[in-house]
């Protein structure tokens, strides 16, 4: 396993959150989803099969690159490669925006596909919290999950998989067929780690509830790992999240995750993501001790 270069790189994005490159370089993960944008224009047909060459094509160019990148033998330039790959603290300073910021609609509306315009307070603050529990597993607990088993070459091979199931992976005209092989290889990736994204979410809130519930209400998602971390993370706080939710001007019959309030205060949000502070401790603790 390679604790010691996860260790490192989770504890770059505790400090340091996402660098700010120079001008000349790219983040890498913006490099994965410019090669999907010209795949797509270039290649684009509405079909499984060129969905699986974009999908093929992206992760072999990725493996190449990162498994000579593997062979640089410096733990400390890996783990900042590595650290590109985790968004822990990205994550909590961009849904902490939403709460602070004196335009919210426009804040959310940077992190979620749903409709905004028409947002009541509560549904902004939803949208938050549940951005926050499923990108825990996407953004934090997944591509650790990776880096630990399979080091560098696991850690963007999975952000890989995540970028193109955010970028086509949608159930709509264009990306159906397109889309489809990478949302379940998403789906395929994703499934321990969401899983224990929710167990993290039930034992750093002490909630016997969520870990008791968080399958019951979960596996009622669409997805068959997202409704898991949200479902721990609305138990754990004693409010429902889902409910009908606007996407591209249509009203989605989302079922209801939890079993508290449907009105959501800002309290919650900022409750939610006072898990980040326990959760740091945890991670890097436990990897502290099982490396010395």
């Amino acid at each position: 396993m390679y604790l010691e270069l996860l260790f490192f790189a989770y504890l770059i994005d505790f400090i340091f959150g996402e660098f700010h490159l120079i001008k000349t370089l790219y983040h890498p993960i913006i490099l994965l989803g410019n090669y999907i944008k010209w795949f797509e224009k270039k290649f684009y047909k509405d079909t499984i099969f060129r969905g699986f060459l974009l999908t093929i094509s992206l992760l072999s160019l990725v493996f190449i690159v990162t498994f000579l990148l593997s062979k640089i033998d410096n733990i400390y330039f890996q783990a900042l490669l590595c650290s590109f790959t985790i968004s822990s603290k990205m994550l909590y300073d961009s849904v902490k925006e939403v709460i602070s910021s004196d335009n919210p609609k426009y804040a959310i509306s940077m992190l979620v596909s749903r409709d905004t315009k028409e947002m009541s307070e509560s549904d902004i603050n939803k949208a938050a919290i549940e951005t926050y529990a499923e990108n825990l597993s996407d953004g934090v607990i997944a591509p650790m999950f990776y880096l630990a088993f399979f080091g560098i070459v696991g850690a963007f091979i999975y952000k890989a998989i995540n970028t193109l199931d955010s970028m086509v992976g949608y159930r709509n005209e264009k990306y159906e067929n397109f889309g489809k092989f990478a949302a379940k290889l998403d789906d395929v990736a994703n499934y321990i780690p969401a899983r224990i994204t929710a167990l993290l979410i039930s034992l750093l809130f002490f909630s016997k509830t969520a870990f008791q519930k968080f399958y019951t209400y979960g596996k009622k998602h669409e997805s068959p790992n997202a409704g898991h971390p949200i479902s721990a993370m609305a138990l754990a706080l004693n409010i429902s999240l889902g409910g009908p939710t606007s996407y591209f001007g249509k009203v989605k019959e989302k079922p209801y995750f939890g079993e508290g309030k449907k009105e959501i205060k800002k309290e919650d949000v900022k409750k939610a993501i006072s898990i980040k502070l326990k959760m740091d401790i945890l991670i890097l603790a436990s990897l502290l001790l099982l490396i010395v």
